[in-house]
């Protein structure tokens, strides 16, 4: 039985994935599942099946700790926060179910593409702001109830999907990155629980333990950020990340396919 340096050393590197991850995550209101699934694929030879299945359930802890401190920090819009929950969770649980029998792969280069667009507009927009104007996003439900759909199924994500678009539609940056943030504890909880029922917990492994460590310690950092940033830099994040990470997914599903 490994001692409880060895294990440290073993798990250090997860830990540092997940603060990462998390990071960025908080602070901007997505790409914690890119990062850590790329990372952990790419630099550390995880197989993909195993590094999903880890990632998923580490998010039931990352997003509870993520949500808690957006809540603190004030930067939570409570009637947007329930338009998007209960469809949000509609959708993810559908797309947990519908999983098994529906390709959603098929579909993910379109999303990623969408998503780069997405990723540009936000940056000419980001660009040509001189003062923040902000208004409520009127198209939430339908928004959240595909954002949790391609969460759970793989083709997108909830975090990319649903703030980017709250974001066009004219969202205060702070809030939208609050909200979403917060959602997702419920949406995720919802997921893993339906994944939980039909899977068990095969997925609980040294690399989910690690990853949850960093992604709890980084959680309250990404929330101060994303409290004190100012709107127009944390809109160029945003497109910034959005481009690099959907850029680099439709590479590799070009260069795979």
């Amino acid at each position: 039985m490994p001692d409880f340096t060895e294990l440290l050393i073993t798990i250090a590197p997860f830990i540092a994935i997940g603060m990462a991850a998390q990071m960025i995550d908080g602070a901007l209101g997505m790409a914690f599942g890119v990062i850590t699934q790329t990372l952990l694929v790419s630099a550390l030879g995880v197989p993909p099946a195993a590094a999903s299945a880890s990632v998923h359930l580490v998010e039931l802890f990352t997003t509870g700790a993520s949500g808690a401190s957006h809540i603190w920090h004030r930067n939570v819009d409570w009637g947007l926060f329930w338009r998007l929950v209960p469809f949000g969770v509609l959708g993810g649980v559908a797309g947990a179910y519908l999983l098994s029998s529906i390709d959603a792969a098929a579909a993910r280069p379109f999303v990623m593409l969408y998503l780069t667009g997405t990723g540009f507009y936000l940056l000419w927009r980001a660009i040509r702001l001189s003062k923040p104007r902000f208004e409520d996003p009127r198209y939430t439900r339908p928004l959240a109830a595909a954002g949790g759909f391609l969460d759970a199924a793989g083709g997108g994500g909830w975090g990319p999907v649903v703030t980017s678009n709250l974001l066009i539609q004219g969202g205060d940056p702070r809030k939208v990155i609050g909200t979403v943030n917060s959602a997702e504890f419920l949406l995720t909880l919802a997921i893993s629980i339906a994944f939980i029922a039909s899977l068990g917990f095969a997925a609980f492994t040294l690399i989910t333990v690690g990853l949850i460590i960093g992604g709890v310690i980084a959680a309250p950092f990404g929330a101060i950020l994303a409290s004190r940033v100012q709107p127009r830099a944390l809109l160029i994040a945003v497109a910034v990340v959005l481009i690099v990470t959907s850029g680099y997914s439709i590479y590799r599903a070009w260069l795979l396919g």
